[in-house]
């Protein structure tokens, strides 16, 4: 089986419209099979989006899939919001999502941080679980990089896993605070400092 972080030509398009209401925006995105959560905007992302605090200048949208968080936050903020992923299905929806919605966003690939040459006031992610421990920690370790001083790293992650292990590892990184728990979610800021 595939997973959405590969890109696997074989895997048969069926692209279709969903929409979607994010603190009274409505929004509609194209999804696709290969793409994560195609059925519609999945909890986890839905309740970050919705306990985001002052988020303001350069944006990243790590892992962007089709594009719900860079959207989302390009529209809210009315900001350029920068969008990577690996999967190029992603990327594309990603990109036509974004005119769809009528918003500025830079979606490019990249391989984890490869084509990122700038660094932000926030990455904002729905991480890739699936990669595996070892590679789910390099993105979130080597995200403070990629931060400003003072730069804000927010994702969201499962209690089935890991979030406790990740909270904690994240704290020899970063000043970290659980901004809320919702249904085994939660939604973490991890503050370079």
């Amino acid at each position: 089986m595939s997973h959405y972080f590969e890109n696997d030509k074989n895997l048969k398009s069926e692209e279709k419209k969903i929409f979607v209401k994010i603190k009274n925006q409505e929004f509609s995105f194209y999804v696709d099979n290969g793409v994560f959560s195609k059925k519609g905007l999945d909890f986890g992302t839905r309740t970050l989006l919705e306990n985001l605090e002052d988020i303001h200048g350069d944006i990243l949208d790590f892992g962007c899939g089709y594009g719900p968080i860079g959207i989302y936050l390009s529209k809210a903020l009315s900001v350029n919001v920068d969008m990577i992923d690996i999967n190029k299905r992603s990327l594309s929806l990603a990109h036509k999502n974004s005119i769809l919605n009528k918003v500025n966003t830079n979606v490019f690939e990249s391989n984890i941080y490869e084509n990122i040459h700038k660094k932000y006031d926030f990455i904002i992610t729905n991480p890739p679980i699936r990669v595996g421990k070892e590679i789910l920690y390099k993105i979130l370790i080597d995200a403070k990089n990629y931060l400003k001083k003072n730069g804000e790293l927010w994702l969201v992650i499962h209690k089935d896993q890991g979030a406790k292990t990740v909270y904690k590892m994240l704290e020899e990184h970063y000043k970290v605070r659980l901004i809320t728990k919702n249904k085994g979610f939660y939604i973490i800021c991890a503050t370079n400092n």
